[in-house]
């Protein structure tokens, strides 16, 4: 005979099959969760290029108050960060400069595009991301983000 006690159904562990089930279930909420944290990650990027673009829009009008005038396309936006040299050099370039490096790129790491004069903004400049993409135009987080879509931002 045997010494050992005879377990009942409540004492076992959980079978091979009910173990499956709960992980099956556990990666089918994960797969939804991630999807909506991806999509939300992509909108806070949208929504803080977007911010950055009007801070950068607002450093390029402070420079031209300083200068006369904004930086040339060939000078871009490094103008705002270091002393441009060659035509036109600024007059009275604010030592330290009026950005930080970091503010030179948007949400996706990637360098905003400057013209001045811009094609959108004829009598300012046009300042843009590439989006997501890093490619001209696109759809939703892919799409271009530009000074002549957000309010108040180089005109």
């Amino acid at each position: 005979m045997s010494t050992r006690p005879r377990r009942t159904h409540r004492e076992r562990g959980f079978t091979l099959l009910e173990m499956m089930a709960v992980v099956m279930i556990i990666g089918l909420l994960m797969g939804l969760i991630g999807t909506q944290v991806a999509a939300q990650i992509d909108k806070a990027r949208v929504q803080t290029t977007k911010a950055k673009i009007v801070q950068l829009s607002q450093s390029i009008e402070m420079y031209k108050l300083d200068n006369g005038r904004y930086p040339s396309t060939d000078q871009g936006l490094r103008a705002l960060i270091e002393k441009p040299t060659g035509d036109p050099e600024p007059k009275r370039w604010q030592p330290g400069g009026y950005v930080k490096r970091e503010m030179l790129l948007d949400s996706w790491d990637e360098q905003f595009q400057y013209t001045s004069p811009g094609n959108n903004n004829t009598r300012g400049f046009d300042l843009w991301s590439l989006g997501s993409d890093g490619q001209p135009g696109g759809e939703e987080t892919d799409s271009d983000l530009g000074n002549w879509d957000t309010e108040d931002a180089g005109r």
